[in-house]
């Protein structure tokens, strides 16, 4: 059903909408570690993609301007005041468990993907999560291709600090990761 005050450039947006809502979603969240913020950030890349829709150069691939959009909302959330700020309420950060090896391997590597810096967590998940090359993730940063290169190797070296100290002592979940 079209609405009066749809332009004919929206159908091609409501299919690009429709098509990445999950891939962004799925990225925010391995960056973030929240499901509820990481709709957010994924629902307001899209509103942004849309306000620039006549702008933006599809030529070079709406994905990575979506997952750019994307990272730098959550790196700049992850800088604001009130992203530090705790209520009082004590409330229990440990997620139910399942009982199968699967469950419990993934959720501690999310918990340890939570322990790194924002720009640390966003090029491993990009890198090895995402499987975007060196070149693609400093594009999507703004940063350079060292940095990008410096700051997985970091995030890759501490994962495995942190997977170590909880004893998980089967590194093959990060076998092959390397820089």
């Amino acid at each position: 059903m079209r609405l009066g005050h749809e332009r004919p450039d929206d159908d091609h947006y409501v299919a690009f909408a429709s098509s990445a809502l999950v891939d962004l979603r799925r990225t925010a969240y391995l960056i973030c570690g929240d499901w509820h913020r990481a709709d957010d950030v994924a629902q307001e890349a899209l509103i942004r993609i849309y306000s620039a829709w006549s702008r933006i150069e599809r030529t070079t691939g709406l994905m990575p301007y979506a997952r750019r959009t994307v990272v730098r909302l959550l790196v700049d959330h992850s800088r604001r005041p009130w992203r530090r700020e705790t209520t009082g309420v004590a409330v229990d950060p440990a997620p139910v468990r399942d009982q199968t090896d699967v469950v419990d391997n993934r959720i501690l590597l999310l918990e340890a993907l939570a322990q790194l810096p924002p720009r640390r967590r966003a090029c491993v998940v990009l890198r090895y999560f995402d499987d975007l090359s060196v070149a693609e993730t400093a594009a999507a940063l703004g940063c350079s291709e060292g940095t990008v290169k410096s700051q997985t190797s970091r995030g890759i070296d501490e994962l495995r600090s942190v997977l170590e100290q909880r004893g998980f002592t089967d590194l093959g979940l990060l076998k092959g990761v390397t820089t």
